[in-house]
């Protein structure tokens, strides 16, 4: 169900009220949208930019991670005719992502289990 520009969803599933935006502008497209006909959903984050934003949190400040992988993000308006696009980026950065994550998993499990059998 789309929302409106003044009502977004906050972490603890109550409405939050803000300002509403002089204008809006699609977050994939940059197509300026009418407040009405905005969809409104997380950004899109992509592996590069989690994995980097991840590792410069270990490096600088390790405290912080928790926050960071919990806070909730703010929505940001989409087109109608975007959906079916931001779709298919999230499918493949959760690919990407999952990938990345199996090899990892491999580059640990896999010396292991070869010095264990030797």
């Amino acid at each position: 169900m789309p929302m409106t520009p003044d009502q977004q969803p906050r972490a603890d599933g109550a409405d939050e009220t803000v300002a509403p935006r002089s204008e809006l502008h699609c977050a994939l497209t940059g197509r300026l949208l009418a407040p009405e006909e905005a969809y409104w959903a997380p950004p899109l984050i992509t592996t590069r930019e989690l994995v980097s934003t991840l590792l410069r949190t270990l490096l600088t400040t390790p405290g912080d991670l928790g926050r960071i992988l919990t806070s909730p993000q703010p929505n940001v308006a989409y087109a109608p005719e975007a959906r079916a696009e931001l779709a298919r980026r999230r499918s493949s950065e959760q690919m990407k992502l999952l990938g990345l994550l199996l090899l990892i998993a491999g580059l640990l499990i896999v010396p292991i289990v070869l010095w264990t059998r030797s």
